[in-house]
C-alpha cells in the first residue's frame, strides 16, 4: 500500500500515504511533511451542548481525556470555533497553555454563525475567515494554528477570495497548513486546480465524514484526494454509535443517554450525520454490525477499534477523528492505532457487507475503464 519516497515517479497522491515509524502510528498530514497520529482527538463533546445533547465533557474531564491521549502516544488535535460557541476550543487552550505547544498539532475550523446579531459572522468571506481566526487564537491561546480548515462549502463567497485569505493567513505565519471540511468532489478539486493557478499554498486535507455506514465519498472525493495528495480526515468513524455493537437489532428503543436517543427525541435534527433509531430499518446497517461482530470475534479485538482500524488502513486516510465521552472510550479507541492490522480476508469481509452500489455515472464510468489504471501521474 505504501509507496517508495525514492522513487523518481511517485506523485503528491502517493507521498501522503507514506507512513514514518516502525509501528504505523504516525503518517504524514496529506502531502506535508508534518506527522500526525493515525488517530485524532476530537473535541466537539468538550464543554455542554447548549442544545443538551448528551456525553458532553466538563473541562476536568476534558484535560484529563487530552493528558492521556498524548500519553498514549496522540499528536493531533481537531476542535472548532462553532463546537459549544467557542467553549471547547476555550478548554483545549487552558490545557494547552500546560503543554509544550510545538510537540501538538493543533487543528481547527470556521464558517458557520458564531454570533446571530453579527450578519458576517458566517460564511467565507475575508471579513469572516480572519475574525474567526483571531477569536479562535485567543481562545486557544497560542499564536497560530497548525490546520485551519473551512467547515463547509460557502456559495455566497468567490473561490478566489477565500484562496486568497486563506493563502495569506500561511505567510503571515498565523496558520501552518490548510484544510477543507464537508465539500463535494468538485469543490474540492476547485479549490486545488485555483491553488495551482493562482500561484497559492496547496491544501493538505478533506476531514468528511467516512466509515463502514457512510462510503459516499468513494464516488469521488476519495479519487481527488489520491490524485491531489490530500489526507483525509474521517469523523463519525463509529457512525453516532451505530458501529459500537451497543445497538442491537431486537431492540425497541435507543439506549438512555445515547446520541442515537438525542436524535430520536429532536426530530429537527433530520440530518444523514444524526441517525435516529430508525436508521436501523436499513438491512444494510445490520449487514456492517454483524461482519464487525464476526471480525471482532475473530481478532479479539471491540468493534469500534475494527471500524477504527479499516479506515486506518484505507490508503487515503492520514488519521482518523474519534470524539469520546469517557477515558475508558478513549482507552479503548487508541488500541486500534499500533501493533495489529486487519487481514486482507477480514477487510475484504467488511468491504463487502459495506459496499455502496455505485449511480450513474460512476458504475458506468469504472465498468468501462476496467483494467485502465496508472500507478503514477505527471503533474
Amino acid at each position: 500500500m505504501m509507496s517508495d519516497l525514492a522513487d523518481e515517479k511517485a506523485t503528491p497522491g502517493d507521498v501522503f500515504q507514506q507512513i514514518v515509524d516502525d509501528d504505523n502510528m504516525y503518517r504524514y498530514l496529506g502531502s506535508s511533511g508534518v506527522s500526525v497520529s493515525n488517530i485524532c482527538l476530537g473535541t466537539m463533546t468538550f464543554g455542554v451542548n447548549p442544545l443538551g445533547r448528551p456525553g458532553q465533557c466538563d473541562e476536568k474531564l476534558a484535560h484529563q481525556i487530552m493528558d492521556r491521549y498524548v500519553k498514549l502516544g496522540g499528536n493531533f488535535i481537531d476542535t472548532a470555533n462553532v463546537y459549544q460557541f467557542g467553549l471547547s476550543e476555550e478548554i483545549v487552550g487552558t490545557w494547552l497553555t500546560k503543554q509544550q505547544r510545538e510537540k501538538i498539532v493543533l487543528a481547527t475550523k470556521m464558517r458557520f454563525t458564531m454570533d446571530t446579531k453579527n450578519p458576517n459572522s458566517n460564511g467565507l468571506s475575508r471579513k469572516n475567515i480572519i475574525w474567526s481566526l483571531e477569536e479562535s487564537l485567543k481562545r486557544l491561546k497560542t499564536d497560530y494554528v497548525d490546520l485551519y480548515q473551512i467547515h463547509a462549502w460557502d456559495t455566497a463567497t468567490d473561490i478566489k477570495e477565500l484562496l486568497r485569505t486563506m493563502d495569506d493567513l500561511v505567510r503571515c505565519g498565523k496558520v501552518r497548513y490548510i484544510g477543507a471540511s464537508n465539500v463535494t468532489g468538485w469543490q474540492m478539486q476547485k479549490i486545488m486546480d485555483y491553488c495551482d493557478f493562482m500561484g497559492l499554498n496547496k491544501w493538505v486535507s478533506l476531514q468528511a465524514q467516512y466509515s463502514l455506514l457512510n462510503r459516499e465519498l468513494e464516488l469521488e472525493l476519495t479519487d481527488v484526494c489520491k490524485n491531489e495528495g490530500l489526507g483525509i480526515l474521517p469523523w463519525s468513524p463509529l457512525k453516532g454509535g451505530w458501529l459500537t455493537g451497543k445497538i442491537k437489532k431486537d431492540m425497541t428503543a435507543p439506549p438512555p443517554g445515547s446520541r442515537i436517543e438525542f436524535a430520536e427525541k429532536n426530530p429537527n435534527l433530520k440530518y444523514q450525520s444524526h441517525p435516529n433509531f430508525k436508521y436501523g430499518e436499513d438491512e444494510r446497517v445490520w449487514k456492517v454490525v454483524d461482519a464487525l461482530e464476526e471480525v471482532s470475534k475473530e481478532t479479539g479485538k471491540s468493534m469500534s477499534q475494527i471500524a477504527i482500524r479499516w479506515l486506518i488502513q484505507q490508503d487515503t486516510v492520514s488519521s482518523v477523528i474519534t470524539g469520546v465521552k469517557t477515558l475508558e472510550q478513549l482507552e479503548d479507541n487508541m488500541k486500534a492505532a499500533k501493533g495489529w492490522e486487519l487481514s486482507k480476508e477480514q477487510m475484504k469481509t467488511l468491504n463487502k457487507a459495506s459496499y455502496l452500489t455505485p449511480p450513474y455515472p460512476y458504475e458506468m464510468i469504472r465498468r468501462v475503464n476496467g483494467g485502465r489504471k496508472r500507478t503514477n501521474w505527471s503533474k
